[in-house]
């Protein structure tokens, strides 16, 4: 029992800080409140921690018997290694996959832009426009404003194309604006939280209990609804400054 137990603390603490590295660089780098929320990489993060805390560790103490050789300890313990390696590989990539790229005020929104919401054919086409914004394989999550263009025509193709399920203007880097930029327009979109319709009364009288514990008005025409893969958030500006003050979640 003895060996198992050593071979199992070993494996944990040995699994528990790899984990800890990934999973502190992705929340460091991209994944810092609110984007682990918006995108909704719960699920990705509990498989990868079952599968490396949980069951690998788990199975080192199944197979740690003092009576097997220590060259088929050893043997045993590398498979189940290698399949915690695969296992956090995919989350990992999943993770790169979705880390979100920008924070982008829209019409009447905000929305998070994940790196697969941004189409290669887009991609392309800011680079080939040299768009400032455009993004890059180290770039980290930034604030923007991504107006729909100002020629008639091509603003009604896209807003029809996103009705009927392909690209929004969000997902179009060659149209990105810096955050300044769409200040203006941000301010003409900021409401009170009793007028929003993307939150049910429930989150609404949650959000009010929240805003009033961090000492904000619950009834100023301060807020605007932030969305991604995730319930919805509650964005607070100062309407004067434009400064942001908070983020509040209903759930």
């Amino acid at each position: 029992m003895q060996l198992r137990l050593k071979a199992f603390g070993i494996h944990l603490l040995g699994s528990a800080l790899i984990l800890s590295l990934v999973l502190g660089v992705f929340y460091l780098g991209w994944y810092h409140w609110p984007g682990w929320y918006l995108s909704d990489v719960a699920k990705v993060i509990g498989v990868i921690a079952v599968v490396d805390l949980a069951l690998g560790p788990l199975l080192t103490f199944v197979i740690a018997s003092p009576a097997k050789p220590r060259r088929e300890l050893k043997r045993d313990v590398a498979v189940i290694v290698a399949l915690q390696l695969i296992a956090l590989g995919y989350g990992t990539v999943q993770l790169w996959h979705g880390r979100p790229l920008y924070y982008a005020f829209s019409e009447n929104i905000l929305q998070v832009v994940q790196a697969y919401d941004l189409e290669p054919v887009e991609l392309a086409l800011a680079e080939q426009a040299k768009v400032p914004l455009r993004p890059h394989w180290y770039s980290l999550p930034r604030w923007i404003w991504a107006p729909l263009p100002k020629n008639p025509e091509t603003a009604a193709n896209i807003a029809q194309g996103a009705i009927n399920g392909g690209y929004d203007v969000i997902g179009m880097p060659r149209y990105y604006q810096p955050w300044t930029a769409g200040v203006p327009e941000l301010r003409k979109q900021l409401n009170k939280l009793a007028y929003s319709n993307f939150f049910t009364k429930a989150q609404k009288a949650l959000l009010v209990k929240r805003m009033a514990a961090a000492g904000f008005a619950t009834d100023l025409p301060d807020t605007i609804p932030m969305i991604g893969r995730a319930h919805p958030l509650l964005a607070v500006f100062d309407p004067k400054t434009m400064e942001l003050r908070g983020i509040f979640s209903g759930t």
